[in-house]
């Protein structure tokens, strides 16, 4: 069976990367697709086909005299046959994250909606990586400047964009229902992302992307102060911490965090849109965040 060498077409890509942030909520790391010379898949094409359909190929073994090679040894996280080894090249080793921002002296609380606005105008009308192309409105961050839980997502969607504000579509509505739960309003926290542009078709941001933009994250952050962060899903957790691992690894426990906050994970209000019956395991996470905070659910009525 051979493939052809066009790329998808848009409605392909957009399922793929639906796909993709499904498996990435689920904890599961990156997949790679090694490149390969279109030529290969031509040259497959024009192969004439020697034997009938019906035909059991041996395979051919080496004269019993013959000594075995021996293997080229394998990277110790892949050990995948190659295919075409005159073809391919190595995938590069994953560059490391840079550090985050030297975190800054803390403010007087009547000084953090001056301090977040001059990081607003900080970024300006912004063109430091390619999401500014695409992008309708830059979302900057909402909510209590003095806010003690801080929400950190990965990007804005459409509804977003439109709008300027964070988590306002269907997601946002789900996490309005999980502050709610807490007991809180929606105004007594403060929200942000990665990052503040939306990328094409909601996917996942590039880490360029990412690392242009997260400085302004951090600087949010030290201006809030929050005690608690809860990081929601797979891609606020990596930019947060400049660690890579499956989201598994992360929740049910508090991490120690820049400015004495504790760090708390877990799904993407996305994610439990897709998958409901993880709604249960979102709110074990949030109860970790009432206690860090000392908050009580709300009697039901």
């Amino acid at each position: 069976m051979t493939f052809p060498p066009n790329p998808p077409d848009q409605t392909t890509r957009e399922a793929l990367h639906a796909r993709l942030r499904f498996y990435r909520e689920l904890g599961i790391g990156e997949l790679y697709r090694r490149e390969v010379d279109p030529a290969l898949w031509v040259q497959a094409d024009t192969q004439p086909d020697t034997q009938p359909d019906t035909a059991v190929v041996e395979p051919s073994r080496p004269a019993a005299s013959a000594p075995r090679p021996e293997p080229a040894a394998a990277p110790a996280l892949f050990s995948t046959p190659d295919l075409y080894p005159s073809q391919e090249t190595d995938i590069a080793p994953r560059k490391p994250f840079p550090a985050a921002p030297p975190q800054a002296a803390p403010l007087p609380p009547e000084q953090h909606f001056a301090a977040l606005k001059l990081i607003r105008e900080e970024i300006g009308d912004c063109t430091r990586c390619t999401l500014h192309k695409g992008r309708n409105k830059i979302v900057f961050g909402d909510g209590d400047p003095n806010a003690k839980l801080m929400f950190v997502g990965e990007g804005p969607g459409a509804d977003e964009d439109a709008q300027g504000l964070p988590f306002v579509g269907r997601g946002g509505q789900l996490l309005n229902n999980m502050i709610q739960a807490m007991g809180l309003k929606r105004e007594e926290v403060y929200i942000a992302n990665v990052v503040k542009c939306r990328p094409p078709s909601n996917r996942t941001p590039e880490p360029d992307e990412a690392h242009t933009c997260s400085p302004f994250l951090f600087k949010q952050i030290d201006v809030v102060r929050p005690k608690v962060i809860v990081a929601l899903g797979q891609t606020a957790v990596t930019y947060l911490t400049g660690e890579k691992r499956p989201l598994s690894g992360w929740r049910g426990v508090t991490h120690p965090f820049r400015g004495g906050a504790k760090l708390i994970v877990t799904y993407h209000p996305a994610f439990l849109l897709r998958d409901p019956n993880q709604k249960k395991h979102a709110w074990a996470d949030l109860q970790i965040a009432m206690r860090e905070l000392g908050l009580t659910p709300p009697a039901r009525k």
